[in-house]
């Protein structure tokens, strides 16, 4: 084949111990899906984007879905475009991702059909019927996640009442993509505690659940733990002479675990807010915390890299503000997001502030429309959706989220007795100065900006600390080395 590399291309370099050949780091986005390539100049770590694909769910047959086709094929894309830039050959490739979501896997191992969106009403209903018989709070209690409709628990529910074969196998997207490339089926633990199944006791798939939920066992992959190998590359992209002898690593799967995994700094005392489609406003604990007042205020405990929990609760995020941009973009009315963000600024009044978490804002479509109800109902005066007043709506959504980022650390303080101290923002919105600057002022507290992309960084953080032992340390100080 023509883009295959003579093989006595591919160099094999260590340094005491350390595999001096290239990583991958792919990063599955609600918004777009990221190839990135870590290689070596002189011992020093550097990383580059080697390709991005948009993405976005999609509406196909009256359900919201994910173009599974679509990234699978740009995925291929981007790691032969590493191959590429990597003679020395590629040691490793994790994958990391949005949790909940999953592929059902046929008798011959191909998706049955196209993965959900957790954005899917179908679990409105699952989840009023599985309440019945499971109650929220015992679930909190049992498993530490919050109980949300979005969770995994809910969706599988939800294939039951609808008739889709639950004797399928199922596995959540990232380590779909590591079994494509090769992989033992399995369920990496980060992202394992975000279905809602995870006895947080144990750590293993909860047995009441699976029992309630009459979910077959032989459907649930194993558990592995942030950084394991879990098998080798193979197909075609394995001819690739880079990728001879490349090995599939489970990072933390989950992305917010990923992202958090990126931050080189120490963590005591401080408050972290991953900003994207979603908000993830909270910080790491050694223990979880199960109080009926953390499940009240929207808190929930998952599994961080390296042990620990991330404590946090999920606020909606820049999900509102693309919803509203692409009505503006269908209107002929296009903005470029950082020219949007400027002229917000200069926004002198609002007519008011919303509820960012209320449901009518999860949803999909219409949004200026569903902003204005919920300024109406706050007693506020609307927004006329006409050219001219996209600042002002931008500036609604950045005040509405710096109030409610305020409110979610007020709690987070007391439930913990803890006092913070400082804030880091990663993620996309770690851009947005505005919305930095609010935060800090409804806070209080002082705010420092980490990576763009700290969940890719995260990725290559633990994929590095796997050869010697996946711990928080270690992965803290390759994070400290990639940044």
């Amino acid at each position: 084949m023509d883009d295959l590399v003579a093989e006595s291309e591919v160099r094999i370099e260590t340094n005491q111990g350390l595999d001096r050949r290239a990583r991958v780091a792919i990063d599955l986005g609600a918004e777009s899906c990221r190839v990135s390539l870590l290689r070596w100049h002189d011992s020093v770590p550097r990383i580059e984007l080697i390709h991005r694909i948009p993405n976005g769910p999609v509406e196909s047959g009256g359900a919201l879905t994910w173009p599974l086709d679509a990234i699978l094929a740009g995925l291929d894309e981007g790691l032969r475009r590493a191959a590429e830039s990597a003679p020395e050959g590629v040691a490793s490739i994790g994958v990391d991702g949005w949790a909940v979501d999953y592929v059902r896997l046929a008798a011959d191992g191909k998706p049955l059909h196209a993965p959900f969106c957790y954005r899917d009403e179908r679990t409105v209903a699952a989840k009023e019927m599985a309440d019945a018989f499971i109650d929220p709070q015992w679930l909190f209690r049992h498993t530490g996640a919050q109980p949300l409709r979005i969770n995994t628990l809910y969706q599988l529910f939800a294939d039951a009442e609808s008739g889709i074969d639950t004797h399928a196998p199922w596995i959540c997207l990232p380590e779909y993509v590591l079994h494509r490339l090769g992989a033992q089926r399995a369920a990496e633990h980060t992202n394992a505690t975000h279905t809602g199944l995870v006895d947080l006791d144990t750590g293993a798939w909860s047995e009441p659940l699976i029992e309630r939920l009459e979910v077959p066992r032989e459907t649930l992959s194993p558990i592995v733990a942030a950084g394991s190998v879990i098998g080798k590359l193979s197909g075609e992209l394995s001819r690739l002479p880079a990728f001879r002898d490349t090995n599939l690593v489970a990072p933390a799967c989950h992305d917010t675990a990923s992202a958090i995994a990126g931050i080189s700094s120490a963590m005591d005392r401080t408050a972290y807010i991953c900003s994207g489609t979603w908000s993830l406003v909270g910080t790491l604990i050694d223990k979880p915390c199960t109080l009926p007042e953390a499940m009240d205020k929207g808190f929930t405990n998952q599994g961080a890299a390296g042990g620990g929990f991330l404590f946090h609760a999920n606020v909606n995020g820049m999900w509102i503000l693309k919803q509203c941009m692409e009505s503006w973009r269908a209107d002929g009315r296009g903005f470029e997001l950082d020219a949007l963000i400027a002229q917000a600024a200069e926004c002198g009044s609002i007519p008011g502030t919303v509820p960012v978490d209320a449901p009518d804002l999860l949803l999909a479509g219409e949004m200026p429309q569903r902003l204005n109800r919920q300024l109406q109902l706050a007693g506020c005066a609307e927004i006329p959706d006409v050219a001219g007043n996209e600042p002002l709506f931008a500036r609604v959504i950045f005040e509405s989220l710096a109030s409610r980022y305020a409110t979610v650390l007020r709690s987070l303080e007391e439930l913990l007795a803890l006092k913070l101290e400082r804030i880091h923002i990663l993620g996309g919105g770690s851009r947005n100065r505005l919305l930095t600057q609010l935060t800090a002022e409804r806070t209080g507290l002082p705010v420092e900006t980490g990576h763009t992309e700290s969940s890719t960084v995260g990725n290559f953080a633990v994929q590095l600390a796997s050869a010697e032992g996946v711990t928080r340390e270690s992965v803290r100080q390759w994070a400290g080395r990639l940044k």
